[in-house]
């Protein structure tokens, strides 16, 4: 099968095989799984997902870090292709998507059955693709953590991004205000279409005082609930904006610099810090994962969230794949999609 290895840590930007910088490996010869156990399902992948931990993790970068060789990758979907004798709630056939740890750049994965969900007929089986960890992360940390209610007002930074949509379109969901942060006035204008209350645009205005005057304009006291996957500056900017009693979602880095939360300020204002690793639920807390990958199947059903997919690659370009997350031209997700499904919707 087709596969994508790491075999040392390094620039995934440049293309895999093309030198002794190269940090990937493309083969087309790696061997299939097998079933694992007689609960296991191996799944033929139609699309995975890239995520800013799959970018850190190639550099060395993300709090675990594998054995070199790895394959990469983590959330996918697809369709059944072998069961074990004791798996009943799939067959072969099946559309099916999940996560893993690692190994979803590749054309075959095995999971156990109870990691699987069943993606609902009529849904894009692409899409679903996108969904576990971007939109699973937002709805752990915006539903089960900070318990996000109607008319709360929700601060979203780096809303363009795969994350930051879905945390836009999860905030509606629940019926909150939604502030968004992006920059450059095509991501503003697409965060405008998904009807988000108050967009700012980082290239040409200051967050502060766009919210300030957008709060003073609702009558709106500040913000109850901050999305971070930024980081740096903007963290510390947007914490002035926040309500007694706030809440504040750690969700990454992106900026590449860790924020310092004064804990002072955090005391007077009885401010809530939820630090928010969507992986570790997985050993942690797994019904929680269960339950919410369930219900944001269940909302892409009935429409009330769409997944925009910005960029699709086949695996041979995974080096524009993580090329277009570093640079931050995408407007939602960048996925690796298998058997002929590739559709470029912005060029590079």
């Amino acid at each position: 099968m087709e596969a994508l290895l790491v075999r040392k840590l390094g620039d995934p930007t440049v293309p895999p095989n093309g030198s002794e910088n190269s940090s990937l490996d493309l083969s087309t010869s790696h061997p299939i799984p097998n079933l694992d156990s007689p609960t296991s399902v191996r799944v033929r992948v139609k699309s995975t997902s890239l995520n800013f931990a799959n970018y850190l993790q190639v550099l060395g970068k993300y709090q675990e870090k594998p054995p070199l060789p790895f394959i990469p990758g983590s959330d996918y979907s697809g369709i059944v292709d072998a069961v074990g004798t004791n798996v009943t709630k799939f067959k072969i056939g099946d559309p099916v998507c999940s996560f893993a740890a690692l190994g979803s750049f590749a054309q075959f994965i095995v999971a156990d059955e109870s990691d699987l969900f069943r993606v609902p007929d009529g849904c894009d089986l692409v899409a679903a693709g996108a969904l576990p960890v971007a939109y699973g992360t937002s709805h752990v940390a915006l539903v089960h953590r900070a318990q996000l209610r109607p008319k709360q007002v929700l601060l979203v930074l780096g809303a363009a991004g795969g994350v930051g949509l879905s945390a836009v379109q999860i905030g509606k969901v629940c019926g909150a205000t939604v502030i968004a942060v992006a920059r450059g006035n095509e991501k503003v204008q697409f965060l405008k279409s998904l009807g988000v209350d108050h967009a700012v645009d980082l290239s040409n205005a200051n967050v502060i005082e766009s919210v300030k005057g957008f709060l003073k304009s609702r009558k709106l006291k500040g913000v109850d609930v901050l999305y971070d996957p930024v980081g740096g500056k903007l963290t510390k900017d947007s914490l002035k904006l926040l309500n007694w009693g706030g809440q504040i979602l750690v969700i990454g880095f992106a900026s590449g610099e860790v924020p310092v939360i004064p804990a002072n300020i955090a005391l007077i204002k009885n401010w809530t810090i939820h630090g928010l690793y969507w992986g570790s639920h997985k050993i942690h807390q797994p019904n929680v994962l269960g339950d919410s990958l369930k219900e944001l199947l269940s909302w892409l059903s009935k429409g009330l969230i769409t997944l925009n997919i910005s960029h699709t690659f086949s695996l041979a370009e995974a080096h524009l794949a993580f090329t277009a997350l570093k640079d931050r031209r995408a407007i939602g997700k960048v996925m690796i999609t298998f058997d002929d499904v590739r559709i470029v919707k912005s060029k590079l």
